[in-house]
């Protein structure tokens, strides 16, 4: 599929889906909404891909809804204002049900719904010229699911911070980093894709059913208390019994070789976490 919002390639067993708008911070307009399903499900039908690297073309990653076309055109975003209502959203890895790991380069500036982006990765890197916000108090909106998918990752007063202040302070990369919201720093700033891409390349090398399983269990916590949550890993663990992978990985470690992994089915996702959406 072409797109004209977003960049979707692959570089070995990494594919990219890069928010492609510079010349509007990467904000999206009712076109990229549509869009992003499309590229998530295209990444994560594909079975080359292990692992998809999220980033931004320009100076910005992202800045959540194009707020210059909502207020000139409100119509546009008529389907995407029904499935906020109804909790459908298809923007994020964790809305369409993507199972295989999500890193998030973030390569500038990230605010508002751009935010989701970084709640739902599986892990969040950053350039060190990287910044976070959320405007939403600013321009009379609320910030709710965002700061809510952040509050995972972060205590909650600096999430608080950052809601309530609005656009009048924003958090540096480094402040990030302390407050476990992304877990790696890159400097100078112009290597982030190449790190991104090496980090790709060796979760790539793991197994890919068990990575799934292992992500469908540790997001599935999130959803769930202790005991369900435990539950629920068990019957992950269980699911994989008989998976030629589990009798590679062994053979593959006492023969001190690299394995040799089953190749992936395609496939659009799978019930579990998000499914409301």
């Amino acid at each position: 599929m072409s797109y004209s919002t977003l960049e979707v390639t692959r570089v070995g067993p990494v594919g990219w889906l890069v928010f492609d708008r510079p010349e509007r911070a990467n904000a999206i307009d009712a076109t990229m909404f549509t869009e992003l399903e499309a590229a998530w499900a295209e990444l994560n039908a594909n079975p080359e891909v292990r692992v998809i690297v999220n980033t931004g073309n320009g100076a910005s990653f992202q800045t959540g809804l194009d707020v210059r076309e909502l207020a000139s055109d409100r119509e546009a975003f008529r389907e995407q204002s029904r499935r906020t209502r109804d909790f459908e959203l298809r923007m994020t890895a964790w809305h369409c049900q993507v199972w295989k790991p999500v890193i998030a380069a973030v390569n500038g500036v990230c605010a508002g719904g751009g935010l989701h982006f970084v709640a739902d990765a599986d892990i969040v890197i950053a350039a060190r010229t990287a910044t976070f916000f959320d405007p939403h108090v600013s321009v009379g909106q609320v910030s709710a699911t965002e700061a809510i998918g952040m509050a995972r990752r972060s205590p909650m007063e600096p999430v608080l911070r950052m809601a309530l202040i609005g656009s009048y302070e924003r958090m540096p990369a480094i402040r990030a980093y302390e407050l476990g919201i992304i877990s790696e720093i890159v400097d100078p700033p112009e290597l982030l894709r190449d790190r991104a891409q090496e980090l790709g390349e060796t979760i790539a090398r793991n197994s890919p059913a068990a990575m799934a399983a292992t992500k469908r269990a540790l997001w599935g916590a999130l959803e769930h208390g202790l005991t369900d949550a435990c539950r629920a890993g068990a019957d992950e663990l269980v699911g994989l019994w008989g998976h030629p992978d589990q009798d590679e990985g062994p053979r593959a470690f006492a023969q001190r070789r690299e394995p040799h992994w089953r190749r992936p089915e395609p496939e659009a996702g799978s019930p579990g976490v998000g499914s409301a959406c």
